[in-house]
């Protein structure tokens, strides 16, 4: 991992400046901000929100007017840049739990040869989206998620230099608290390069597409002074969580509810559900007909050894969505939909209270050691499996290349 000499929000005005990724936002939701905030960094992650009614976002205006207001942020002093190449230390902080990670880039060649392992298929368009955005704006605006699996060595070094009061802080919307450091000093910087150069493995979390993205444009760029390296945030998985990706579902394949909750007790076992609690592993929690029952999975494949095919996601999918539901592709079948993140349970009873779905699964979180060995076997996760919280803020640090130099810090 390479330290580099990042465009980064104002300290004092960070607050103002950064945003959620571009991925989390409905076109709704960055309306709503950047109207709120012309200062948002969202008016360069999805500039769509600067043109009215209805504009395909994938066209080229909106990835000129992404590279303008970047350009105006720096000018107008936002934005600054770091003189020297640096590390940087990012600490999230979500009620009681806390997670530091590093910020620097990581070099393309990793993720080509497989030292950098992703869990999950990109989409082409998505791909086409940041790729396009990276080049056009000259710039990777928002950094992968990236996990590694937690050394005394590194984390030492985080912990160390976060002891001190952080350059950045602010808290967001939802209440998180994000602080960052700069580490500048020579001697801390060419030590974390060494640590970091023994790192055997990292983990996508969050940024398959980014990630992606970058290594396209990489090739692309070399013969013009490209970047092989991509944007990226490390963090320890020890101080990771991931939360329940739910389902929720639009019809009960024509069978009633009771029938439904018959044949489900055929493949699982019906068990006490105590209230406000979460189901345990190869458990999943149901809610239909205003009620909610639980049901542990009594058939393991492989007797429970196999990672992915025992993930309850998995487990879901196949003992249950498919043969009880009809619902062979989840990624394709429009029947089917998603919920994850901190909205919980509740969100669950509401959709379907509301008549927009008409049951509801609450699954177990995937286990972060399940993620990485599966990563580590060549294989990946199916869709919307994990969720991890809370989400790295776009603007905080950015990678500029091939445009005209910022004010220097």
């Amino acid at each position: 991992m390479r330290p580099f000499a990042a465009v980064r929000a104002r300290p004092e005005l960070a607050g103002r400046i950064c945003c959620p990724p571009y991925d989390v936002l409905s076109i709704q939701e960055a309306r709503v901000l950047a109207d709120a905030n012309p200062d948002s960094f969202v008016r360069v992650t999805r500039a769509e929100v600067d043109f009215a009614g209805e504009l395909d976002p994938y066209c080229a205006q909106v990835y000129e007017r992404a590279r303008s207001n970047f350009l105006l942020m720096i000018g107008n002093g936002l934005l600054i840049q770091d003189s020297r190449p640096c590390y940087y230390v990012y600490r999230l902080t979500m009620g009681e739990r806390s997670q530091t990670g590093l910020a620097g880039l990581v070099g393309c060649g990793d993720y080509r040869d497989g030292v950098v392992r992703a869990h999950e298929l990109t989409r082409t368009e998505k791909e086409d989206d940041r790729a396009r955005h990276i080049e056009v704006v000259g710039a990777q605006t928002g950094p992968a998620f990236l996990v590694y699996r937690a050394t005394p060595e590194l984390d030492g070094v985080l912990a160390e230099v976060a002891s001190s009061a952080a350059e950045t802080s602010f808290i967001d919307e939802s209440g998180v608290r994000h602080e960052a450091w700069v580490i500048e000093d020579e001697t801390v910087v060419g030590r974390v390069r060494e640590i970091t150069g023994r790192l055997q493995r990292l983990y996508i979390a969050d940024g398959h597409h980014r990630t992606a993205a970058a290594l396209r444009v990489s090739e692309r760029m070399k013969s013009a002074g490209g970047s092989d390296g991509f944007l990226a945030v490390l963090f320890p998985h020890n101080q990771l969580e991931i939360m329940p990706y739910n389902r929720v579902l639009r019809d009960l394949n024509g069978q009633t509810p009771a029938r439904v909750v018959a044949r489900l007790a055929e493949v699982m076992e019906l068990i006490d559900r105590p209230q406000e609690t979460q189901p345990g592993l190869h458990e999943v929690d149901l809610y239909l007909s205003g009620g909610w029952h639980r049901f542990r999975f009594r058939t393991l494949p492989d007797g429970g050894t196999d990672p992915l095919k025992n993930l309850d996601v998995v487990l879901l999918q196949e003992q249950v969505l498919e043969p009880v539901f009809g619902i062979g592709d989840p990624r394709r079948d429009d029947r089917i939909g998603f919920v994850g993140g901190v909205r919980g349970v509740d969100e669950l009873v509401r959709l379907v209270n509301s008549g927009e779905y008409v049951c509801a699964f609450a699954m177990h979180p995937t286990r972060i050691d399940d993620m990485m060995a599966i990563a580590d076997s060549g294989r990946l996760l199916p869709p919307k499996s994990t969720w991890f919280e809370p989400k790295l803020r776009d603007g905080l640090f950015t990678h500029m290349f091939n445009l005209p130099d910022a004010a220097p810090r």
